[in-house]
């Protein structure tokens, strides 16, 4: 996949650049907030060849790419000159629109836990695999490797309130590093000792409350949430040579210790009542909630409202030391996995099959957005299949009553940390959820077989003497796209650029050779009709000094339609550090009414521009003037 390309295509589609207010990824999400929505070409985004589909919701445009979303995400910020911290910096209230307070609670959550989720994955998984060692005697817990291990396994979630301190300050727009040093004041060592004793602190006459803070996550979230409204007074009271000092000293003093003694106790007791609010319904009727939670938990992610759900877990396992629900969402996840494979089995488009292929095993690991847009809720019928099939994975879970030690993205790879209580119902739960969405989707789920991916025919010209064909194949982006100020104002005349598939340029006219530069990087056409074109192959490549590039034709000779006049080595030309887009450009644009662009996304052979000649100087095809 070329994801530069693919990037471009998203970026012109959704409005360009000056649409984007923000613009982050997930880990198989393109997530934007976009200024105007309407701007954004949802139909044309959807058919591009890259992309699962496109998403609306919880204030998001949302583009599902799958697991090369990083990959595209780093092209985007390279096109669009955002800054790569998978965030940009303006504010969500920047946008046209106000979003709702539920869609803005989901931003912001999404948004603190997103850029280190794979690694509260990994490190969830890492514990729950060395409790199976000791379980199978394969390691002491006394041993010098398990304690390594489990300092590498434990930490992330043993100092969570710092990197959720950096992450919400992000969010809402305050120092990072001064919520960070709020956050680690939480965990420092001497407080930490004496509050596990119960210990008693005072702060000038007014009683701490002894309170430990490793592991959790409300507390410091309302830490920060404070720290935004305080800033910004604290700022108004420093002159700005001194700001960047004050106000940062001022935010410790006053915030370290009235998170000790409000704050962070507030925050407890709402930790303290979602865990027992939870538990008290999931002990009502755990059949029930299993039921429910693994039919509807991909309904969740489909809205976006999943979020909401990660902080409850966390919060469970820091408060309580495990949670129910994460074992029950496994089930939800193995039966996509489940119905995918359904699907490969049955159908016969040799495409869809690929996509079901491949799904199943992104959905073994957790990953199921690409099975669900590509494959189960493409075809609908296989996705109720797995909604049925979750919940009755889902249910046998809840009945056996198992518990995950850690928190880690619902998978086959998060079993280890299901071990303990139920975990022989857990194994039970999930082989039924996927074996039975397998069965249901081979037999009832898939009737008529649907192409993977629209495609757009691109738009058909009479192949004239004012048709300017394409002269090399790749992917066609506007030239206002391209990194040259020169080329992207237009300056040298209209046309279009090609993000180059490979280092072939044919002639896009029947001409003659006006112009031939020594470095080879560029060629000069002027048509037999008079159409003078200048052929510019990448940027400031004038300074390789025609290494890579191999001219063909030589100055005033004529050439045909589809004849090779230059070869460029793309790949080096890359190695290099040069960016390879081709030009195409009219230079007597003044001469004609209009320069036509394709509507085409790939050149591959087909027209690129159409020339419309002025009324006084047409011509007709005896030669007279019109």
């Amino acid at each position: 996949m070329d994801y530069k390309a693919l990037a471009q295509q998203i970026l012109t589609n959704i409005g360009g650049k000056e649409n984007i207010v923000k613009a982050w990824h997930c880990a198989t999400r393109l997530r934007f907030n976009l200024k105007a929505v309407d701007k954004a070409d949802t139909d044309a985004i959807n058919n591009l060849d890259g992309v699962i589909t496109v998403v609306q919701s919880a204030g998001q445009y949302q583009v599902v790419i799958g697991n090369s979303v990083a990959k595209v995400y780093d092209a985007l910020v390279d096109l669009a000159g955002l800054a790569n911290d998978n965030a940009a910096a303006q504010p969500v209230e920047a946008a046209g629109e106000k979003q709702n307070i539920v869609n803005r609670f989901i931003a912001f959550i999404s948004g603190i836990f997103t850029p280190f989720l794979g690694a509260l994955a990994g490190a969830g998984i890492l514990k729950g695999l060395l409790a199976l060692f000791v379980a199978l005697n394969w390691l002491s817990a006394n041993s010098g490797a398990y304690k390594i291990w489990y300092a590498a396994g434990d930490a992330i979630f043993y100092f969570l309130p710092i990197f959720l301190a950096f992450t919400a300050a992000k969010q809402l727009h305050v120092n990072q590093f001064v919520s960070v040093s709020l956050g680690a004041a939480l965990l420092y060592p001497t407080l930490v000792s004496v509050m596990s004793k119960s210990a008693t602190l005072h702060f000038f006459g007014i009683p701490v409350v002894p309170t430990t803070y490793t592991s959790t996550v409300i507390p410091i979230l309302l830490a920060v949430w404070v720290l935004s409204y305080l800033e910004p007074l604290f700022d108004k009271l420093f002159p700005e040579a001194i700001r960047n000092i004050f106000t940062p000293l001022l935010s410790l003093i006053v915030m370290v210790p009235l998170t000790m003694m409000v704050v962070g106790p507030i925050g407890g007791a709402i930790s303290n009542a979602l865990a027992n609010g939870m538990m008290a319904v999931y002990n009502f009727l755990p059949i029930g909630a299993g039921l429910i939670m693994g039919a509807f938990w991909q309904v969740f992610v489909i809205f976006g409202v999943h979020w909401t759900f990660v902080p409850l877990m966390m919060n469970n396992i820091a408060k309580m030391g495990y949670d129910p629900l994460l074992p029950i969402l496994s089930a939800a996840v193995l039966s996509q996995a489940g119905a995918a494979l359904g699907v490969f089995l049955k159908s016969k488009d040799p495409k869809m099959k690929a996509l079901a292929g491949s799904s199943v095993i992104t959905a073994f690991f957790g990953i199921t957005e690409p099975t669900i847009y590509g494959v189960t809720l493409k075809l609908k019928r296989p996705f109720y299949c797995a909604v049925a099939g979750g919940a009755v994975g889902g249910a046998i879970a809840g009945a056996f009553q198992v518990h995950a030690s850690s928190f880690t993205l619902p998978s086959l790879l998060a079993l280890p940390t299901y071990l303990g209580q139920g975990f022989a119902g857990e194994l039970i739960g999930l082989a039924v959820a996927f074996v039975g969405a397998a069965i249901l989707t081979y037999f009832f789920g898939v009737t008529n077989d649907v192409p993977v991916k629209a495609t757009t025919a691109p738009k058909t010209a009479e192949i004239d003497d004012d048709t300017i064909m394409a002269p090399v194949e790749g992917t066609i982006i506007p030239l206002t796209s391209v990194k040259d100020e020169v080329f992207a104002s237009e300056a040298m005349g209209k046309g279009l650029a090609i993000v180059p598939t490979n280092g072939e340029v044919v002639s896009p006219v029947a001409g003659t050779v006006s112009a031939v530069y020594p470095t080879g990087h560029a060629i000069g056409i002027t048509s037999d009709n008079g159409a003078e074109i200048l052929i510019h192959i990448g940027i400031d490549t004038v300074q390789l000094n025609g290494k890579y590039f191999e001219t063909l034709v030589k100055q005033n000779a004529h050439v045909d339609r589809g004849d090779v006049v230059t070869k460029f080595d793309v790949d080096q030309i890359k190695a290099a550090g040069y960016d390879t887009t081709v030009m195409i450009i009219v230079t007597n644009t003044a001469s004609y009414q209009a320069v036509e662009p394709t509507t085409a996304t790939e050149a591959q052979g087909n027209w690129l521009l159409k020339l419309q000649p002025k009324p006084e100087t047409a011509t007709s095809k005896e030669g007279a003037t019109i």
